[in-house]
């Protein structure tokens, strides 16, 4: 056999047996669980900017980003700009016009400084304003109708509701190969009450409810099983959709 085809090969049956595996899974979330305590996915930049993901999302989104190669990557949620950074130098090392579309209800002065001085600048555009409102929408349409492959990333507000009618909004953005991530469907495994304190979001009403209900009634997209079965670690399970139809 080809020694690159029995490569993949193996590699398949490795993360297909991994993602039968609920022990290692467990081992996973209680990791996961101990980490946060000292705010983990805090703890890591990309290109001089904080990135709030794990190690491996940071992987998987330069495999989905090659692999599709978009020309326009819309994100929802900027904080301090990280995964801006991230997603426009994937587009500066794949080469062409891409860009990256950044929305935010409140980008902070000092964060939207430093983004506008980054280099990959040149490659964003950011709109203040919730993800959902009728005029931020609009601009966004605006911008994907110009695209020949859009890609999303939905993270700002991780409730429900919030978190349902983004998908049901930028769903039909998304272009037929490409990917919908969702991350933070964590929170429905994390112990109930964990995040309730502070937080709009508990066990019941997260990025992942409204993800199942989602997919419940459309069937263009499909958890890419593959890929989330391999990362074990991370903030999205079961939040990589490809656009299947």
């Amino acid at each position: 056999m080809d020694p690159i085809k029995q490569f993949k090969q193996e590699r398949v049956a490795d993360i297909a047996a991994m993602g039968r595996d609920e022990e290692l899974k467990k081992k996973s979330l209680d990791w996961m669980l101990h980490a946060d305590k000292y705010k983990y996915t805090y703890n890591y930049s990309w290109m001089g900017r904080p990135i709030i993901k794990y190690p491996s999302d940071i992987v998987a989104t330069q495999q989905i980003v090659w692999d599709v190669k978009p020309d326009l990557i819309i994100e929802t949620g900027i904080a301090h700009g990280g995964s801006l950074i991230l997603s426009a130098s994937l587009l500066e090392l794949i080469g062409g016009p891409g860009r990256v579309l950044g929305i935010d209800i409140d980008i902070r002065e000092h964060n939207r400084k430093e983004i506008e001085a980054h280099p990959m600048m040149k490659r964003i555009d950011m709109i203040e304003g919730s993800s959902v409102a009728d005029d931020v929408m609009e601009r966004v349409r605006a911008a994907a109708a110009k695209a020949k492959c859009v890609m999303v990333f939905l993270d700002s507000l991780h409730t429900h509701d919030h978190v349902l009618k983004e998908l049901e909004l930028y769903a039909p953005l998304v272009s037929v190969g490409s990917y919908m991530v969702l991350p933070d469907t964590f929170i429905e495994y994390f112990p109930k009450g964990y995040y309730a304190h502070n937080r709009p979001w508990d066990v019941g009403n997260n990025p992942m409810t409204a993800l199942r209900a989602f997919l419940e009634n459309n069937k263009d997209f499909e958890i890419d099983r593959e890929l989330c079965d391999k990362l074990m670690i991370t903030e999205a399970f079961d939040g990589y959709l490809r656009r299947v139809r």
